[in-house]
């Protein structure tokens, strides 16, 4: 790669790492710019994954503070990522490769649906939070196989899984908003960690793509944690729309 794909790479993590923190998908930015530069889609997918690791973990540690008394909790539900993570991992794998250049149109096209209709899940998640002000409702049982099965798809492909686990996450347990968003963050790490050690034992990784989302999605994540809820979401949503879409034509007329 030249030096400018690198740098445009390097770039594209560090926009990865904060959109995920606060928003939760990346992969739409980095995935495309991956493909621009002619790398096999598998390729492109399992080295992001492995790439944005860093990234989910550095968000999560920017948001500790959020964390606190959320243990248990995430234990419980780190386990359903974590299989979750690992099925979808070996699910890219065993798939023909044919299968996954079928399905990513779909999945991008779905997490760009997603990204656009965030604000209506969080209308929604506001809405129920208000009502649940003078009555403390039972934890949802359907949490948990959700969770499960947003992991299998971070652990596939992962664009969007943010907003997918927030959605969840909100409509499911009776929390902030900002603490929910902060566990959000652990659990997508943990998907694509899990996905990360199947990809690195049975995939074919390239590392220097790695190596560089993983110092741009740091980066990214700790300034998602720190100024991404100051910045406007509609200006947030409206890049990952428009990079969403361009990576479908590409990839439609490819």
């Amino acid at each position: 790669m030249t030096p400018f794909e690198l740098a445009a790479i390097l770039l594209a993590g560090v926009a990865a790492g904060t959109i995920n923190t606060v928003v939760g998908s990346g992969t739409l930015v980095t995935f495309p710019t991956l493909l621009a530069f002619g790398v096999p889609p598998v390729t492109a997918n399992v080295s992001n994954n492995i790439g944005l690791v860093p990234g989910s973990i550095s968000g999560a540690i920017g948001y500790r503070r959020e964390l606190r008394g959320q243990r248990a909790r995430a234990l419980r539900l780190g386990l359903a990522s974590l299989l979750g993570g690992a099925a979808g991992a070996v699910a890219l794998l065993l798939l023909p490769e044919d299968a996954f250049s079928a399905i990513v149109p779909v999945l991008i096209a779905l997490g760009v649906v997603l990204v656009v209709v965030q604000p209506v899940l969080a209308r929604r998640v506001a809405a129920r939070h208000e009502r649940a002000g003078t009555e403390r409702p039972a934890r949802a049982r359907w949490v948990w196989p959700a969770v499960l099965g947003t992991g299998v798809y971070g652990g596939y492909f992962g664009a969007a899984q943010g907003v997918l686990l927030m959605g969840v996450l909100g409509l499911g347990v009776d929390d902030d908003v900002q603490r929910l968003n902060a566990l959000k963050n652990v659990l997508a790490a943990i998907v694509n960690a899990v996905a990360g050690l199947v990809f690195v034992v049975a995939a074919d990784v390239d590392w220097r793509i790695v190596a560089v989302l993983a110092v741009g999605s740091t980066i990214g994540g700790q300034l998602g944690a720190r100024v991404g809820r100051r910045l406007p979401p509609w200006a947030l949503r409206g890049v990952i729309a428009v990079v969403g879409v361009v990576a479908l034509v590409a990839l439609l007329l490819g």
